[in-house]
């Protein structure tokens, strides 16, 4: 490390594919954070704008690469393991940081060292309607956990030794490795650690896999639910069809 040169605290995974007209407000929102951070972008072969856009960012980036890969759940694999920052987390290309979102999440796990990750309040943006709303999240339980994800993946900072103590993410699973995760990471290393504070946006658009994959990632969930908590609650049967086909038909 030069002299005059922070180590950086926070390894930020970035998967991206075909995302370029949202990828610089993700990287612009990572890179305006105020903690040092290593940033690694892993593209799938994209074909739209995206190498612009990471030529863009090259110097200021720990590393990229672009070319067909094995989904994004090895992609954000891939690119932690590049890292050597304390703290690891991953943000989607079509997702952002809000201003102290990591600082906010550092802060947290340094205050609670036995806690294997900090996760706080999340925005949902409907690019359709232009609408924005909090999205479901709430305080660490387990029995909360298994009704419904509690925890928004962008808004969340995970122990670069807890990760590793799990493995990251399940490479089998391409819509709910991040719920699978929480399940991991609870059952291994404790309780999750509540940031009451909006941290992070997450953008709802046409093109999301829960969007056009709504039963693929509503069945993987529930596997995840099955795998870790010993069954489905019955709320997971109830709103299955609001949650799959009546948001199909709506478009949402």
């Amino acid at each position: 490390m030069a002299a005059g040169v922070q180590a950086p605290l926070v390894t930020v995974a970035v998967p991206s594919y075909n995302q370029g007209r949202y990828l610089d407000e993700a990287l612009a929102s990572v890179f305006a954070q105020d903690v040092p951070v290593e940033v690694f972008v892993a593209d799938g072969g994209s074909t739209d704008n995206s190498l612009d856009v990471i030529r863009k960012w090259e110097g200021r980036l720990a590393g990229w690469r672009s070319g067909a890969d094995a989904g994004q759940s090895a992609a954000i694999n891939e690119s932690v393991g590049k890292g050597c920052a304390p703290y690891v987390c991953w943000l989607n290309s079509d997702d952002w940081l809000l201003p102290g979102a990591l600082n906010s999440l550092v802060t947290a796990l340094q205050c609670n060292p036995d806690a294997p990750m900090a996760y706080g309040r999340t925005w949902n943006y409907v690019e359709r309607t232009g609408k924005t709303s909090p999205v479901r999240v709430h305080p660490f339980s387990e029995w909360w956990m298994a009704q419904f994800c509690i925890v928004s993946q962008p808004a969340t900072l995970i122990r670069r030794t807890a990760w590793e103590g799990v493995g990251g993410v399940d490479e089998t699973l391409h819509m709910a490795m991040d719920y699978d995760l929480w399940w991991r990471l609870y059952k291994s290393h404790g309780a999750l650690h509540f940031v009451d504070k909006f941290l992070a946006t997450n953008r709802e658009h046409a093109n999301t896999k829960t969007s056009t994959r709504r039963h693929q990632h509503y069945q993987e969930a529930m596997a995840v639910v099955r795998r870790h908590y010993g069954r489905v609650p019955l709320k997971w049967w109830l709103a299955q069809p609001y949650a799959v086909w009546y948001r199909s038909l709506l478009g949402r």
